[in-house]
């Protein structure tokens, strides 16, 4: 049983391990991590942009601030712990983890969502969805 579960538990350690790192070390101070590389080309927000100062402000139980700096990556922690869970549970049960993706209008819907708050975020009405 132990065996089955390293994955699930490798994968906690680094998420825990990261988020402890990104807690401590504030994303907020110039120097500490490296600027996104779309943003400095183009002068425009990524979808990513903002996720490590959400994942500061929510190591700091700063939810509201976390929403602001990137609702998708907050919108995205649910999803992430359903399939990191159902995984779980499939390592327990000793069985595959599901290989297929699934319905694929479910993934070119994740994916238009995607694309459009990184569009929307960089137009001035969607100013609000920009960190």
């Amino acid at each position: 049983m132990a065996r089955r579960l390293l994955g699930p538990g490798a994968v906690v350690v680094v998420a825990a391990s990261v988020v402890s790192y990104v807690g401590a070390v504030d994303p907020n101070v110039d120097g500490h991590y490296p600027t996104c590389p779309f943003l400095a080309l183009t002068g425009y927000q990524c979808p990513g942009c903002g996720s490590l100062r959400t994942i500061h402000a929510l190591a700091h139980g700063h939810v509201r601030e976390a929403l602001g700096l990137n609702v998708l990556a907050v919108a995205m922690l649910p999803v992430l712990a359903f399939f990191f869970v159902r995984w779980t549970a499939a390592r327990v049960r000793d069985r595959p983890a599901r290989a297929r993706a699934g319905d694929p209008r479910l993934i070119w819907a994740l994916f238009g969502g995607i694309v459009l708050f990184w569009v929307l975020r960089n137009l001035p009405f969607g100013s609000f969805l920009a960190a």
